[in-house]
């Protein structure tokens, strides 16, 4: 018997994956604009004001110097004080309004990046999910997004007032004295040269940090995902553990990132206080000398401090946006992907032709599904051992990541006739999961062709043909939130009537009496208030509300007892009634009335026909009958 088929589709595989390689994808300031720009019109106004900010207190140290001059001459200083005591007042109030702005901004800048994130995940072909890890990219939208706002708020736009700061005091220097500037400049060098070598360190150190702290969320979320399993199996304290090392690495990385940014941070203050005792000191010379006067070099030394401020504001601006460059590699690795329906835009036109097919046929008999020499293989990732997520079966692979495909069906021909309903039955791995997959087009086949109302699927339009088929998987998800939102998920309009008519129609009536919110009570996590039946009968319930043309039901009665599995027979009869039905099923009584059975194995086709048939011709169904299909 071949290996079980994986739930590809399942929303509770958790945990495991594809873990992103440390060095990863690493992004450039020219992918980190988009996200600033845009913001332009906000951005340009804080430009405006760092500016006038910078040349009110590029004023000061004029003033301040007029003043001494005044009151060595012994004259009143008159208007002189109060048009200082403006330029710092008018300073203050620019620069508390500039900071709100900034940070107003840099949250835009973070949700604008989330929402660009999000819909791009949504859209990732299903083959990504396989080998990715949920928490990893729980982790990218939450706290690698987060990051991106210190590109605003740590000085980079704050940093062109600073320039100018930077600029004039320059040149207020050289026309004070040149000689102070050329051992300012030196000192000034010095620190430059050594925060551009350290950069680069923190940019790559960052998104080490980031990979480690999508790590240990892939790993709480895999924990919290299985917490009843692991409660049972007795294996708390071993999660936990697992749990721990993740964090313990990124801690690890954190403080590394921390050791690399605590070298760069003193760098200005270190060579502002080293600029500000040569100044004193050649500068207390040279006044004694006559060269300046105490005015000039109490101006020259205010022009120090307005020169050296932006330069640390510029070594901070380039910490923080090589640490959002770090984390902006994770994010554009993302966004880099191919969408699912990147190319079906192109298809409206024959989207269009499909639904007319689906809608008309040339005879009662004419397929509404055909497969055609279908094979398909399933990529699978093997895993380092060292990773807590392996779902390698060989353990002692050393190579962090080999690329596998796994073939699942082998030449699957047959055809699904319209309004009519089909059983596919065989053991389990025997690709029954993965034809409903691939008619969904969640993949597709490596060599063959699948075709909708006589179309190939490739051709048309994802969401036109989706929109024609309803879809139950084999686990039955149910999403966090009310039972109106589960229902209405494919089918906003329906009104509460017919919300209440399909979960009578399945049983679940029983679910609106004991829940005085009915339509509105919450079913809780992953639908952890329903029972497993219940479960299965309410994603039953949001196909049947749809009511569209085609049916796909992937081992829907499994978890029914045998009198929630007849009332649900009865509703799937009702609504199958001039539809297409074709549905896995485990249970005899679920496949005896069907139009056709199809038979796999081993991805397969070994048999076809009705139920006599069937035994007559197929041992490997009748060895399943025999058991009641319950393999």
């Amino acid at each position: 018997m071949s290996s079980p088929e994986p739930r590809q589709t399942s929303g509770r595989r958790r945990g495991f994956g594809r873990r992103p390689a440390p060095d990863g994808p690493r992004a450039t300031f020219r992918q980190l604009l988009p996200f600033i720009l845009e913001h332009k019109p906000v951005l340009a106004w804080v430009a405006v004001l760092s500016i006038v900010a910078a040349l009110a207190g590029l004023a000061q140290p004029l003033l301040i110097g007029q003043v001494i001059t005044v009151v060595e001459s012994g004259e009143t200083l008159g208007a002189l004080v109060w048009v200082l005591v403006g330029l710092v007042v008018v300073n203050g109030v620019i620069t508390g309004y500039q900071h709100y702005l900034l940070q107003r901004t840099g949250e835009g800048i973070v949700l604008s990046s989330r929402k660009r994130l999000v819909a791009r995940i949504l859209h990732l072909p299903i083959s990504e999910f396989d080998t990715r890890r949920t928490g990893d990219l729980v982790s990218r939208v939450g706290s690698d997004t987060t990051l991106l706002r210190a590109v605003l708020t740590q000085g980079l736009v704050e940093a062109i007032g600073g320039a100018v700061t930077f600029v004039g005091a320059l040149v207020a220097m050289l026309i004070i004295d040149p000689v102070l500037l050329g051992l300012t400049a030196l000192v000034v060098a010095v620190a430059i040269v050594t925060v551009t070598l350290l950069s680069g360190r923190v940019r790559d150190a960052s998104h080490r940090a980031q990979t480690k702290v999508g790590d240990v969320a892939a790993a709480v979320e895999r924990a919290i995902g299985a917490v009843r399993t692991i409660r049972a199996a007795g294996a708390t304290e071993r999660e936990a553990a697992a749990v721990d090392r993740e964090a313990e690495g990124a801690w690890k990385m954190g403080v590394k990132v921390a050791k690399i940014s605590a070298l760069i941070v003193p760098v200005a203050g270190i060579a502002m206080q080293i600029s500000f005792l040569v100044v004193l000191g050649v500068g207390g010379f040279r006044v004694a000398s006559g060269a300046i006067t105490i005015a000039n070099l109490v101006a020259f030394l205010m022009f120090l401090f307005m020169m050296i401020m932006p330069l640390g504001l510029a070594f901070g601006a380039l910490t923080s946006v090589n640490q959002a460059l770090g984390a902006l590699g994770r994010i554009q690795e993302i966004l880099d992907l191919p969408s699912e329906d990147q190319h079906d835009r192109a298809l409206a036109s024959l989207a269009s032709a499909s639904l007319a097919a689906l809608a008309t046929a040339d005879g009662p008999e004419a397929p509404a599904i055909a497969f055609d020499d279908v094979h398909f293989s399933y990529a699978r990732t093997r895993q380092d051992p060292a990773d807590p997520g392996n779902t390698s079966p060989d353990a002692s692979i050393p190579e962090p990541e080999v690329a596998e495909r796994r073939p699942v069906l082998h030449g699957v021909s047959f055809d699904v006739p319209r309004g009519r309903r089909v059983a596919l039955v065989g053991p389990s791995g025997a690709g029954k999961s993965t034809i409903l997959a691939l008619i969904e087009r969640f993949y597709d086949p490596s060599v063959g062709e699948i075709r909708l109302g006589g179309l190939d699927l490739r051709t048309l339009d994802r969401r036109a043909f989706r929109a024609q088929i309803g879809y139950v998987e084999q686990d039955a998800p149910v999403l966090a939130g009310t039972l109106r939102e589960n229902l209405l998920l494919g089918t906003p309009d329906a009104s509460d009537a017919d919300c209440i008519r399909v979960l009578e129609s399945v049983n679940l009536g029983e679910v609106l009496s004991r829940d005085p919110a009915g339509l509105g009570a919450e079913v809780g996590e992953e639908g952890v208030k329903l029972s497993g039946g219940e479960r299965q009968r309410l994603a039953i319930a949001r196909a049947l509300l749809a009511a569209p043309p085609i049916l796909l039901l992937d081992e829907s009665t499994s978890s029914l007892d045998g009198r929630n599995e007849r009332m649900m027979r009865e509703a799937i009869d009702a609504v199958a009634a001039d539809r297409t039905l074709l549905v896995i099923a485990h249970r005899l009584s679920t496949v005896v009335d069907s139009d056709l059975i199809i038979v796999l194995d081993h991805g397969r086709v070994v048999g076809q026909g009705t139920h006599a048939e069937l035994i007559e011709s197929t041992p490997l169904y009748r060895e399943l009958a025999e058991h009641q299909l319950l393999v």
